[in-house]
């Protein structure tokens, strides 16, 4: 997995699964340390697993208790409906496409 952090925006490319999560949940902290709030924009994900999608929710859940937010930028129309046909849905903020707007 390759990542770009730029301010507040965190852009992932390849797979979000087992074997990057550690990765990407760090770079989350680290950048939570400086920022409010995070988006992590997933426009050039190929995939993203399980393991990956509970490291988002259990962040964005406890951002949600300090009054902050996790925003998933560029998800697939695949991995939106993952979302939306899960208890997901209610943990993860998915920022709106132009084709949903």
């Amino acid at each position: 997995m390759d990542v770009t952090v730029r301010g507040d925006t965190i852009a992932l490319f390849g797979r979000l699964d087992g074997r990057s999560t550690a990765q990407v949940r760090d770079l989350l902290h680290q950048t939570l340390e400086q920022h409010l709030d995070v988006v992590v924009d997933l426009s050039h994900v190929d995939s993203v697993d399980v393991t990956g999608l509970t490291m988002l929710a259990a962040t964005s859940k406890l951002l949600e208790r300090e009054g902050r937010m996790l925003l998933l930028r560029g998800c697939s129309p695949a991995l939106r409906r993952v979302i939306a046909f899960t208890r997901m849905r209610s943990l993860l903020q998915v920022e709106a496409s132009a084709e949903t707007a």
